[in-house]
């Protein structure tokens, strides 16, 4: 399936983008693997298809991402508000916010989000699952948000889209 703005043939190597491995295990010794590992998801989130992409795709805003639970359901637009569960974490490993920990899911307008978040959310149907890699300027840019996310930071998520209203 072609989604409109994407670029279908992108392609990342090891070299270019961290392993998904490491999602849900952050290390502080953590260094980028291969691409074939699957996040180990923590608990409460729901499975993620059988067969993922090993590799990410890219928009042409330079958002990566690929899809871990496809879904044919409501895709949110960007005047929606969504409903998710959701782990973020920056290049080394380390999280700065997890839905999971909280133990709830999360509802926010996507107009009031970073650029990644609201453009990576529309990728998806309403049940799906999917994982970011946001560049610093689609997300905090040089002002970083300060006390969890330095300035310049590229921030990876893995997010299950649980409603969209």
């Amino acid at each position: 399936m072609m989604v409109p703005g994407c670029r279908s043939a992108a392609k990342f190597g090891p070299d270019q983008t961290p392993t998904a491995a490491s999602a849900f295990a952050p290390s502080a010794q953590w260094k980028p693997t291969t691409f074939t590992d699957a996040p180990e998801l923590q608990a409460g989130a729901g499975p993620m298809d059988a067969e993922i992409a090993s590799e990410f795709s890219a928009t042409d805003s330079g958002l990566k991402y690929r899809v871990l639970r496809n879904s044919e359901a409501k895709k949110p637009t960007a005047s929606d508000t969504v409903t998710v569960n959701y782990r973020g974490w920056l290049d080394g490993g380390k999280v700065f916010d997890s839905s999971y920990e909280r133990g709830e899911p999360t509802t926010f307008p996507l107009r009031n989000v970073i650029a990644g978040w609201t453009e990576g959310m529309q990728l998806i149907g309403q049940g799906g699952m999917i994982e970011l890699w946001v560049p610093s300027r689609l997300g905090y840019g040089e002002a970083g948000s300060p006390g969890s996310i330095p300035a310049h930071s590229d921030l990876h998520f893995v997010v299950e889209l649980v409603d969209v209203e």
